[in-house]
């Protein structure tokens, strides 16, 4: 019994963590272009340069985290469903 409450209180620590951090902080780093905006080549010389624009974050380098994305459906369905 007592792993059960271990796991439940560990899940519960999670959870509350994510969601303070979505919060505080709603906006990541792009995965694909590493908060650059945009992807490095190497030229032929082996330096980098600036390649084309990030599709994924149209050239921001942040994205929105998943549990703001959530919060921000549930929020707009609430004020839409209570007119």
């Amino acid at each position: 019994m007592t792993l059960t409450l271990a796991a439940i209180a560990c899940l519960f620590t999670v959870t509350l963590c994510y969601a303070a951090m979505c919060a505080g902080s709603p906006f990541g780093n792009c995965r694909k272009c590493d908060g650059l905006g945009f992807a490095l080549t190497i030229d032929r010389k082996g330096r980098a340069k600036r390649g084309k624009t990030c599709r994924r974050c149209k050239g921001h380098g942040k994205r929105i985290r998943v549990g703001r994305w959530i919060f921000n459906r549930a929020q707009r369905l609430y004020r839409e469903g209570t007119r």
